[in-house]
């Protein structure tokens, strides 16, 4: 039987964090201050992950995403991969910020890896190292190149739009998804960071976003599941690559939510926001059954929230940050 909450929703995709490890420090997402990642014993271990994976799969999960941190930078993530084609899920993707792909990307493809998304917030490589704070803008671009010539082309680019740092490339991203090929998505800043400085005024609607593209290009839908994030187009005149809005904040989709979360310390998270977590890994380590896990992880499904209420007063913001949570 599938997993399902009290609101009749069905459960078929989880973001599985394997590290809160990450080599980028973007403003959206951490501070720029040193910060303590959890012991290595309090992160799940590869067999625990194995073994949730397996009680998920049996639930009903078809779709899971590897996030992080960044995934790639934990050693045995390429196996992990592979374990997990085994299962037979009928899409297995990663979220990357691209910087260590370019080696990668033949050996995760060998693994089973169907699909990639690509963080990129800047086509600028100074605004660039201003927002990941890195310096590794050539290995990104690389990254997205070498997912391009393989078979997990397109790929997926993703930028989070923060108004006064690079709301001005629009046009630009539009115009990198024609030229490469690729399918542009463009995410709504949300209050995620570790710094606390989202507010409402930051925050790029993706009707702007569509407006200024369909002015310049004309954009024609594409037809997408209840259950996706992102409202897709097409470019009218033909041309090559996509275009992906992805509105959490101005455009909720809650009421079609069909994702959960595994955090890289073991905790269920329900919803992207949630202010309460479900420990997974002290109930992996006090030696629950698989039956144990499954009827824990149902109980909590159930009581999935049916919103997010970011646009609600009193909204609070969880206390992980979103490299604490997994992308």
């Amino acid at each position: 039987m599938s997993l399902q909450d009290k609101f009749g929703r069905q459960i078929t995709d989880l973001r599985v964090s394997v590290t809160d490890r990450c080599n980028f420090r973007c403003v959206y997402c951490r501070s720029a201050d040193p910060e303590n990642y959890r012991e290595h014993d309090e992160i799940l271990s590869w067999k625990e992950l194995e073994r949730l994976a397996k009680v998920f799969c049996e639930l009903g999960i078809r779709k899971v995403r590897l996030t992080g941190g960044e995934p790639l930078v934990r050693s045995g993530v390429d196996e992990f991969v592979k374990y997990l084609s085994g299962m037979g899920f009928a899409d297995l993707s990663m979220t990357t910020n691209g910087h260590l792909l370019a080696e990668r990307c033949e050996r995760l493809i060998a693994a089973g890896l169907h699909r990639i998304n690509i963080s990129l917030d800047s086509l600028h490589r100074e605004k660039f190292e201003k927002i990941t704070r890195t310096k590794s803008f050539a290995s990104v671009m690389n990254g997205i190149d070498a997912a391009q010539r393989s078979k997990l082309g397109p790929a997926k680019v993703n930028a989070v739009l923060v108004r006064g740092i690079n709301d001005d490339e629009v046009e630009a991203f539009a115009e990198f998804a024609r030229e490469r090929g690729v399918i542009m998505r463009f995410i709504e800043f949300m209050p995620l960071d570790a710094d606390r400085h989202w507010s409402r005024e930051k925050v790029v609607a993706a009707a702007e976003v569509y407006e200024r593209i369909n002015a310049r290009w004309p954009l024609v839908q594409i037809p997408h599941e209840k259950s996706e994030t992102a409202r897709k187009y097409r470019f009218a005149d033909g041309a090559p690559g996509e275009i992906g809005l992805i509105a959490p904040v101005t455009q909720p989709f809650c009421g079609h939510c069909s994702r959960i979360r595994l955090t890289a310390d073991g905790k269920l998270r329900t919803c992207l926001f949630s202010k309460d977590d479900h420990d997974l890994r002290a109930f992996l380590r006090d030696g629950a059954s698989d039956e144990d896990l499954a009827a824990y992880i149902r109980s909590a499904v159930n009581e999935k929230e049916k919103s997010h209420h970011i646009n609600e007063p009193g909204f609070v913001p969880p206390n992980r940050t979103m490299v604490f949570i997994g992308g």
